[in-house]
């Protein structure tokens, strides 16, 4: 029998609530397995006002990384000692590192979004896009692509305590990503959003809206702002294809599911962890042969 816990097995862990469904243990451990690291990774559920016990449990065990999920990621961030530029203006982390001590925390979200991209061939830079959303994930998206080079963001957003947060990550952006025009719309203005998206190389979906168990829900009700060369992108990846990627399929779109930037943000979390690449495709296969 493989020996996989040791005396000098390191931890590493994800944090928040809940986490039982997550999949990053399984991730994770597969990954450590095939690298042979001597790592072990547990999920641990963990509320926003245990956050700074559990970062200081990183400290007193010499974890060497965690992943930070809803709805610690702000806690997260504010506790930790330094931030990368992208977790600093959006003020959240999903990726902790334990640099001799000194925690440091990541947004790997939009990395994975951009390199989820990458592998179906589209690339942000000089793109102009259209988010649909201002909750964490499309914010994360927002920030990555304007850092990336976008040449252009227009965010919308229902007229709720989000669309402000949406205003104050623009006008960071002014700053931080100056080459990148970013404006901020309220999403009922669909005569605005059409003129968006006409103008748009790609449009993302960076909402809950479409994911299980509301599949016939989405933020594009009027098929025609669909265009053959405008590239869809959804973040949901249950289902793997969403109402919107289907009817942009069928008005003659290049679609993106959400699955692949589920994958990829994980593996940008490997990569700063361990300095490895993930092997993705391994782990494809892995989970393929599990069913």
């Amino acid at each position: 029998m493989e020996q996989r816990i040791k005396g000098t097995t390191g931890l590493m862990m994800l944090i928040g609530s809940p986490v039982g469904h997550s999949g990053s243990p399984d991730m994770y451990n597969f990954s450590f397995r095939y690298h042979k690291q001597d790592y072990a990774y547990m999920a641990f559920d963990i509320k926003e006002d245990q956050v700074g016990a559990a970062l200081d449990a990183m400290r007193l065990f010499k974890m060497r990384g965690a992943n930070v999920t809803m709805p610690c990621k702000n806690e997260a961030a504010r506790l930790v000692d330094e931030l990368s530029p992208a977790a600093r203006i959006i003020g959240a982390v999903n990726t902790i590192v334990n640099e001799d001590g000194k925690l440091v925390g990541h947004i790997t979200d939009g990395t994975g979004f951009v390199q989820n991209l990458k592998e179906h061939g589209v690339e942000v830079k000089g793109k102009k896009m259209v988010v649909l959303g201002a909750g964490g994930a499309a914010t994360a998206i927002q920030v990555q692509c304007a850092l990336d080079g976008a040449a252009s963001i227009s965010v919308f957003n229902p007229d709720d305590p989000f669309l402000e947060r949406a205003h104050q990550t623009a006008e960071k952006l002014k700053k931080e990503a100056p080459e990148c025009k970013v404006q901020v719309f309220c999403l009922d203005d669909e005569n605005r959003l059409r003129e968006e998206i006409a103008q748009a190389d790609i449009l993302v979906n960076g909402t809950l809206a479409g994911m299980k168990p509301h599949e016939d829900t989405t933020l594009i009700t009027d098929k025609s702002m669909f265009r053959p060369d405008l590239v869809v992108a959804d973040v949901v990846y249950n289902p793997e294809e969403t109402r919107l990627l289907r009817e942009a399929k069928e008005a003659g779109c290049k679609t993106i599911g959400g699955r692949g930037m589920l994958l990829w943000q994980g593996a940008a979390a490997y990569k700063l962890y361990t300095g490895l690449d993930m092997p993705v495709e391994e782990y494809r296969k892995f989970q393929e042969q599990q069913g």
